[in-house]
């Protein structure tokens, strides 16, 4: 373990990964004794691969009935810290590779990285992203702006609304959203939604989204995050999605000035304009079909060069709503009632997906009723086979 732990001092660390090194050291330093008792047998001679080697040996190797009470929170600092250096490190790599490997390193993380649940949401909102706000049902509207709900219906929307960035702290920006979502139409107007996107198109939706909050809140500043997800999501190939817990990371990693929550300049001149200059963003559009849904959304994909353990993909909203045991409780029908247009929207979009039988579609307007009740479409369907069929 102490040639483990020492052996980053023959590495060349760049500063953020000396950084790093030394944050990781001191939380080691709380868990010296437990961390000698595990026996060391990858040597890695990079310091991406020694992050990765130390948290595993932190959540596998370290015997936590060993542990002190006061030692619990050292130890999940130490694993932290790893996960940005890992984070850091591959985001290094992603600056200077070129698109081949891009693809590569996306599809060895797909499983880890829950990459066809992620791609199942942009190709969605692909096809919603042409219709305002204003006139998009409840469910799509927060499946836009990243906001999952339990009224997303696992029978269509097969994927957590939000991967890349949830918003659903961002309390102002939902109320808004609701009240006023033309007004945020104005300001994705000026995002186009093919061709090239600049600085002038970007300042202009900053304005306006900032009038929004100016005007319809008592002084409450206008968050970059949830503006990001916006972005991103209208244009996935131009613009990352944040939130508070990936801005530092992202910073660190592209070698970018530190951003915040309102760093609405640098977001542009520090971020956007670093992906815009790396060779996998500039490649040619693949002609290759699986590489091109990649190309479509590459800005967003960055997200898969952070760090991800094998919880990350099973804390899906999704996941978790789809293996969810069922039960029965009373008034939650109640709690799970739908708007005519709500259901009747999803009910549409259940039958394009499925080839279903003459005799379901020509129920329609009964399986609709029992989805606006609170039914899922499958239950709804079920039922009707299991009647009818």
């Amino acid at each position: 373990m102490r040639k483990l732990l020492t052996s980053p001092n023959a590495m060349s660390l760049s500063a953020t990964e000396q950084t790093i090194y030394q944050n990781a050291l001191s939380f080691v330093a709380d868990l010296s004794l437990n961390l000698m008792a595990v026996k060391v047998e990858n040597h890695p001679d990079n310091f991406l691969n020694w992050c990765g080697e130390l948290h595993r040996i932190c959540l596998h190797d370290v015997n936590r009935d060993l542990l002190e009470p006061s030692q619990e929170k050292p130890l999940k600092k130490l694993q932290e810290t790893l996960s940005t250096g890992v984070s850091a490190c591959q985001l290094k790599l992603a600056r200077v590779i070129p698109w081949p490997i891009f693809v590569g390193f996306i599809q060895a993380a797909s499983n880890l990285q829950a990459l066809p649940e992620r791609l199942r949401l942009l190709d969605y909102i692909a096809n919603v992203r042409s219709n305002n706000l204003a006139d998009m049902i409840e469910e799509d509207r927060l499946a836009f702006a990243g906001k999952h709900t339990s009224q997303h219906d696992i029978s269509v929307y097969d994927f957590d609304v939000e991967w890349f960035a949830g918003t659903r702290g961002a309390k102002t920006f939902h109320q808004l959203l609701k009240s006023h979502p033309e007004a945020f139409d104005s300001a994705l107007a000026y995002i186009p939604l093919t061709g090239d996107v600049d600085l002038a198109d970007y300042e202009n939706f900053v304005q306006t989204y900032k009038a929004i909050f100016s005007t319809h809140t008592d002084g409450e500043k206008a968050p970059l995050s949830a503006a990001t997800r916006l972005l991103a999501l209208r244009r996935p190939d131009q613009f990352i999605a944040l939130t508070s817990g990936k801005i530092d990371t992202l910073s660190q990693g592209l070698g970018l000035v530190k951003l915040n929550n309102q760093s609405f300049d640098d977001y542009w001149h520090e971020m956007i304009v670093t992906i815009r200059s790396t060779q996998w963003w500039r490649s040619d559009m693949p002609s290759d079909e699986s590489e091109l849904q990649l190309w479509q959304n590459r800005a967003m994909l960055i997200d898969l060069f952070l760090f991800a353990d094998s919880s990350l993909a099973e804390n899906s909203n999704y996941v978790r709503m789809r293996d969810k045991p069922k039960k029965v409780k009373i008034g939650v029908a109640k709690a799970m009632k739908r708007s005519q247009e709500s259901a009747e929207a999803i009910v549409d979009k259940a039958f394009a997906a499925e080839d279903l039988p003459e005799f379901i579609i020509n129920m329609r307007s009964t399986i609709v009723n029992s989805v606006k009740g609170g039914k899922t479409v499958d239950q709804a369907i079920t039922l009707m086979r299991n009647i009818f069929g």
